[in-house]
Order: C-alpha cells, then structure tokens, then sequence
C-alpha cells in the first residue's frame, strides 16, 4: 500500500514517513495540497494523510478538491491536526476526511487508522473486481445490456424481503444481503469459456449445443476455485461460487448440474435463479424476444415448488412492483429493448 504524507513542516514528514515504512508501507512525501493533488493525479496513492493548516492549499480544501475531483479510484483521507475541538473533527469529516488524528501522532495510533483504511479501499478493489468479472461474459452477448445490474438489484430485494420472515431472519443478515448484490453478477461467469457460435446462436439450440452451454456453471466454478485456494476463508467468493454453479438447479429436482432438490440448493442460488428467469423473460435475447411483466409473472408463479423455491416466489410477488420498476429503470440502451411486448419465450431450455 502506497500512502502519501502532506504536511509543511519538515520534521512532521520525517516522522511520519519512518513510522509508515517501519510498517510495511511506501510513502510518498508533498509540502502542501497543491503538490499533493499533482501526486494524486497520477494515481500513485489512494491513502493520504494530511495536516489541516499548510499553506497554498491546506487540509479541509485538499479534502473538498479530492472529493469535487474525477479520480479513478477513492481515496482515503485521515486529517491531521493539533486542533482537538469536537467542532474541528466536525468540521474535517464534513470537508471530506474519512478519519481523524490529533497531533502529537501515537505511531500505534497511526498503524490502526491506516489499516482501518486498507480494509475499505480493499472493500472497493473487492467490490470492481467482481463486477470486473461479471463483466467479461456480460461482454460475450450484445443483447444483455444492463443485465447485471438489473440482476444484483433483483436478489437484494428478494433477500431483503425474504430477511422478513422468522424462518430467515438468522440466515440472511446484512451482509448476506450485501453479499448477494455484490456476487449475483458471477452468476454466468462461466460463459466466458462457451463458444461464440454456441453461445451467441440465434433460435433454439440443439441438444448437444445445449448440453456445452450447461457447462457453464462447472466452468464457473473452476474459475471460482483458483480464487477460493488463494483465499479460502473469503465469504463472498463462497457464495459466489454457490451462485455460479447452482443457479441453474430446479426446486423439484429437475436441474443442472448435479440435480440438487429444495433446500440441498443453496439459499443465494434459489435467489439468482428467480432473479435471473424474471430478467430472461423480460429481455430480448438472440434466441426470443422480450416478454411483458404479466407472463413473467405468471411463468415465475407456475414454476413454484417446480422450478422455484415457493418462499422466494412469494417473497417474488410481494415485491413484484419494485422489479418492474427496476426493469424501466435499467433498460438495454443499443439493442432495441424497449416495453416488453405481449409474450415470453419459454424459459428452458432455450434460455441457459
């Protein structure tokens, strides 16, 4: 981690600078905001410890020009200061500062704010990476447009609404919801690895083409597993891991890949798998046009204890209104969609 040091005075830097390298860390030194900004600007730092008073530009106005400023990733202030005032601390978070310290610096004190902030600029990194991944097989099909975004939407709120009953409320806290907005676009993951001719065919597949394109949850998991070995202890690629190879299963049985029945499928796949047929049914694909929100839901409603777990399907109906708006909200811009027309494509198998 790189972290940049403003301050003015001289022997302030010093100090500073050698605790932070006694750490581990790889600082970078500015005399005031307006060297400190040209840093920032080539993206060599995205964690920066600033004094208040320097002059040109002091602390709270570097604090508002970084957050008034197009930079690529967040950066992470801790404001630095001899002022102690409950209204000074006040008045540093307001300009933008995410911690505060009071001089004279504790290096113990030190180490713990700048670790507070690795852990959420790494929340961030964690955060881009897997929409970064979504993205690759979002990439492979031009019909998809806002498909993973209508998609992370769909399973928050059905999580949400399932957090409601008794039966859910210890399983699905905060940060399984937080999780499953995060992970829902992993789901398709492993279609990075399906031919463009298999993949991207217009009409209905044969079943030997069907059969390739139904790999796609293994290879998702393969693609998962190296990540998982590196970091085993990771919940969200656990469950997106689950999400990926287990969104494809049936209620009844009936599905892909291993045929796993009721609640032998994991919670955060029976959530993506609704999520992912509502959208399916409302969106134009290659191989259908889009279908209206009255056959979504009437496919989605004839598919309980079938194809759906029965409580996300009812938790489904309870918020039936907020995923149509979703869907207007997230339309696909560039490729014709438009209000769905009067009828759905089947869901399966056409629609892996």
């Amino acid at each position: 981690m790189r972290v940049l040091v403003v301050d003015d005075d001289g022997l302030s830097r010093d100090i500073m600078t050698r605790t932070l390298e006694t750490y581990g860390y790889e600082v970078f030194t500015a005399a005031n905001g307006r060297e400190a900004l040209e840093i920032l600007a080539r993206g060599d730092c995205r964690l920066l410890i600033t004094d208040w008073v320097m002059p040109e530009v002091n602390g709270t106005t570097l604090c508002r020009a970084i957050r008034d400023g197009e930079f690529s990733s967040y950066i992470y202030i801790i404001m630095v200061s001899v002022r102690n005032r409950r209204q000074d601390v006040i008045d540093g978070l307001t300009a933008g500062a995410d911690d505060f310290l009071v001089k004279p610096i504790d290096p113990q004190e030190l180490r713990v704010r700048v670790r507070a902030g690795e852990r959420i600029l790494a929340l961030e990194t964690r955060d881009l990476t897997i929409f970064a991944l979504a993205k690759m097989a979002e990439a492979r099909d031009p019909d998809t447009g806002n498909h993973l975004e209508r998609m992370r939407r769909f399973s928050r709120l059905l999580a949400e609404k399932l957090a409601e009953q008794p039966k859910y409320r210890e399983q699905i806290d905060s940060e399984f919801v937080r999780q499953i907005y995060l992970t829902s676009p992993l789901h398709d993951i492993g279609k990075v690895a399906i031919r463009d001719e298999i993949l991207l065919k217009p009409g209905r597949l044969a079943d030997e083409e069907f059969e390739i394109v139904k790999t796609h949850t293994s290879r998702g998991a393969e693609a998962l597993d190296s990540a998982l070995a590196a970091y085993p202890d990771a919940a969200f690629l656990q469950m997106a891991r689950e999400v990926a190879v287990y969104h494809h299963e049936r209620y009844d049985g009936q599905g892909y890949p291993e045929g796993l029945t009721g609640e032998q499928i994991p919670l955060s796949a029976r959530i993506v798998a609704l999520a992912d047929a509502y959208d399916t049914i409302t969106s134009r694909r290659v191989y259908k046009e889009a279908g209206d929100f009255a056959s979504a839901r009437r496919k989605i409603t004839a598919g309980r204890g079938t194809q759906f777990d029965p409580d996300v399907v009812d938790a489904f109906l309870n918020v039936e209104t907020q995923f149509v708006g979703i869907r207007n909200r997230f339309p696909d811009v560039g490729c014709g969609d438009a209000a769905p027309p009067s009828d759905a494509a089947e869901l399966a198998p056409a629609a892996p």
